[in-house]
């Protein structure tokens, strides 16, 4: 099979539980480190699939490789080769969908609960999983791209996960993350907490965050794996 390749927009974001997940089922890939300036490929279809991280700016940021990795995340839907975003990642296709990303009216930060929508398109990608808590750390959300259906919504932030053409994921939830990256966040980002709290119902604080990961982040774990297997089942040969 060609690899899949994934795009790291920041050291602290990498692939996580999505790179765990591919090893695990023989999956090679291949990691894009924007964050030291590799290059965007400018075709998608040497490669099986695409996989965009997390990073700390906003999709409507014009850094050096906006453009080309816009360009690229539509080359890859015009010749079905799947993506897959998480977070910046869900926000950057959106973009490249031609769908707006915003500011929203609230941060979230930690455990959030979610909800699957219903119908046969969230049943294909969750299974029974209709209800369960996600990782978040944004301030921006997306308007679900033209032709898209959303999977995924909450209460704070009703978009929170899409499925384009059976075999693009993009989402605003952080499904991917470990014990370690959350403690990286939380000690990195503790001015960035500290200031959200009190201003957003969806903001939890770093010793909430922490003891909730006990609990939760297995189950988390669990749904990503999930959706990456439904994701997986498209991966160009």
């Amino acid at each position: 099979m060609k690899p899949v390749l994934v795009f790291r927009y920041a050291r602290t974001e990498g692939p996580g539980h999505f790179a765990t997940f591919l090893a695990e089922h023989g999956i090679d890939w291949k990691l894009v480190a924007l964050d030291e300036g590799d290059p965007v490929p400018p075709s998608a279809q040497p490669f099986a699939g695409l996989g965009f991280m997390g990073g700390p700016m906003s999709a409507n940021d014009e850094l050096p490789w906006t453009q080309p990795v816009l360009a690229l995340m539509r080359d890859a839907v015009s010749h079905a080769v799947p993506v897959i975003g998480h977070c910046l990642g869900g926000q950057m296709l959106a973009r490249a969908l031609g769908a707006a990303v915003r500011r929203h009216d609230r941060k979230e930060i930690g455990w959030v609960p979610l909800t699957a929508e219903a119908g046969p398109t969230a049943a294909a990608w969750l299974g029974d999983r209709r209800r369960f808590d996600a990782f978040e750390w944004h301030e921006d959300t997306f308007d679900v791209p033209r032709g898209a259906e959303r999977i995924l919504t909450g209460e704070y932030c009703a978009n929170q996960a899409y499925v384009l053409d059976g075999r693009h994921l993009g989402m605003q939830c952080h499904v991917e993350v470990t014990a370690e990256m959350i403690e990286t966040w939380c000690r990195i980002g503790i001015e960035d907490i500290d200031q959200a709290i009190g201003k957003s119902p969806a903001v939890q604080d770093a010793a909430t965050i922490r003891a909730l990961a006990l609990e939760k982040l297995a189950p988390l774990t669990a749904t990503a794996s999930r959706l990456y297997a439904r994701w997986s089942e498209g991966l160009k040969r």
